[in-house]
């Protein structure tokens, strides 16, 4: 089976079956073994000198690991099968789009359970945000996640099979817990931040036209690709402004801006300050429902990609 045709088995079979619960209480989730094994690593080798050095064999040790026991799984019997289930696995976008219906759900019953909802999903403050700081986050997340949580892995996979994809979740997690700037991470985490910098580049850039091409029409393409161009690098990342600013333009509204982290305020410039400011639970609507157009339009992609 191709890499596309495999793709295209996991996607759906994600879009259908998302998390399940059931499974997920009984069995340990490959991202948390994942970050359990980080987590591990973290507390044994983040410490004395040479910080920097033993993030990056550290790094290289999970990806050597990652891209061997992705290359068992496929060398076994019934391998494709294996392919796809684990690709499935380790997709998420029926999740993502939950989680960010969840925000707004939670903001018409009341700010509290909105903010209480898209506290599961940022790293940012959430107990003083106002409505639209709430719709803001959540639409964030929702262009972020869509890069890194389904686009970049399907990449991924789709280039270099179950091993790529195990190498790019892998660091995508050690990123998520290390590869922060912080006195205590900052020089062991540096080698999976920026590794993970790498290997995102060319997928939130994918994203990016992906949200534009499945929510305006062809006219409109080159004024929202200036946008996103001219608003892509204000974002403190070299890859989430790219989805981010995508998203922003195609819903008019304005993301980013200043927020809180850890009791200190952040002055971070807009993205698309010409947008809208004034937003809530029905902007959050329609950033979900461009999740799924920006899925589908890859799926159709990736159908092409089979039959080719």
């Amino acid at each position: 089976m191709s890499h596309a045709a495999a793709l295209l088995l996991a996607a759906l079979l994600d879009a259908a079956l998302g998390e399940p619960k059931w499974l997920w209480d009984r069995l340990p989730h490959p991202a948390v073994l994942m970050g359990r094994v980080i987590g591990w690593a973290d507390a044994r080798f983040n410490r004395g000198v040479n910080r920097r050095e033993k993030g990056l064999l550290l790094l290289a040790v999970l990806c050597g690991g990652a891209w061997a026991l992705g290359g068992l799984i496929a060398a076994l019997p019934f391998g494709d099968l294996w392919e796809v289930l684990i690709a499935a696995v380790l997709l998420a976008q029926k999740s993502l789009v939950q989680h960010v219906a969840a925000v707004a759900d939670g903001l018409r019953a009341g700010l509290p359970e909105g903010r209480r909802a898209v506290a599961m999903i940022v790293g940012r403050d959430t107990a003083t945000m106002d409505a639209p700081a709430t719709a803001r986050a959540a639409i964030e997340s929702a262009a972020e996640n869509l890069s890194d949580g389904v686009i970049a892995p399907a990449f991924w996979f789709l280039l270099l099979g179950l091993p790529g994809l195990m190498v790019y979740k892998i660091t995508n997690t050690a990123d998520s817990m290390i590869g922060y700037r912080t006195p205590h991470h900052e020089a062991f985490g540096w080698a999976s931040a920026r590794f993970d910098d790498l290997l995102n580049w060319i997928p939130a850039r994918l994203t990016s036209v992906l949200i534009m091409a499945s929510s305006a029409p062809p006219k409109a393409w080159p004024r929202l690709w200036q946008v996103i161009r001219r608003d892509a690098p204000l974002h403190r990342s070299p890859n989430a402004g790219w989805p981010e600013a995508a998203m922003a333009a195609s819903l008019n509204v304005a993301l980013s801006g200043p927020r809180s982290y850890e009791g200190q305020m952040c002055s971070f410039p807009w993205v698309y300050p010409e947008g809208r400011r004034q937003i809530g639970a029905d902007e959050i609507d329609a950033a979900a429902a461009r999740l799924w157009r920006a899925w589908a339009t890859g799926l159709a992609l990736t159908f092409a990609l089979a039959l080719a």
